[in-house]
């Protein structure tokens, strides 16, 4: 998929060197969210959206780039090409306009200190990433979204394995968070697990209805 037209103007910090930023996604016709994790000076980008050079820039250098899926390889590729930083990806990651430079695994602990998870229900490879460092953050990329009405699943269409994807939620409860951060909507910048356990008794209620 191509990058997004849309730039973000600015980041907002949501915890201790954790920046987020959003813009309308051209491509999909929905909100896309992305994250730069300030550490030891240098900045590492998480599934990177368009920003504007100069709010960037006051963030710091690019040390490097992460990417947790294939339908998020965003800017990814021009950054690289500007910044000289190195993109981690996926292993077995296919269908992107160009190859990761680092492939990373299950487990594996990337730059901006954030452990790389598997998970299932989207699309394989797919991460989520956790981020240990107080206050402690999940970002779950596509798992889930955050809409105005609250975290809620994919619709089915997207998702390669709805029931996966709800298990993946349900072990994710039980890691020590409080941020939580999204592929697509706003972050929650605390209560995490709670939040998550909310959502999935949400969503379980209403699919018993249908």
């Amino acid at each position: 998929m191509s990058e997004p037209k849309t730039v973000a103007k600015a980041t907002e910090e949501i915890a201790h060197g954790i920046h987020h930023y959003r813009i309308h996604d051209d491509r999909i016709n929905h909100g896309s969210d992305a994250l730069a994790i300030v550490e030891k000076g240098k900045v590492v980008l998480v599934d990177p959206l368009p920003l504007d050079p100069a709010a960037l820039a006051r963030l710091g250098p690019i040390g490097a780039i992460v990417v947790t899926a294939a339908s998020h390889q965003r800017s990814a590729w021009h950054l690289r090409r500007e910044s000289k930083a190195k993109v981690y990806a996926p292993a077995g990651m296919g269908g992107t306009d160009e190859q990761g430079d680092v492939a990373y695994a299950d487990g594996d602990l990337l730059p901006g200190g954030l452990r790389a998870i598997a998970v299932a229900g989207p699309k394989a490879p797919h991460f989520a990433l956790y981020r240990e460092a107080k206050p402690a953050m999940l970002y779950t990329a596509d798992l889930v979204m955050h809409e105005p009405d609250g975290i809620v699943f994919l619709p089915d269409k997207y998702l390669a394995d709805p029931p996966a994807a709800r298990e993946s939620i349900r072990r994710l409860t039980d890691r020590q968070f409080e941020v939580i951060a999204f592929g697509h909507g706003a972050p929650i910048r605390s209560g995490g697990p709670a939040a998550l356990a909310a959502a999935l008794k949400k969503d379980e209620a209403a699919r018993k209805k249908t």
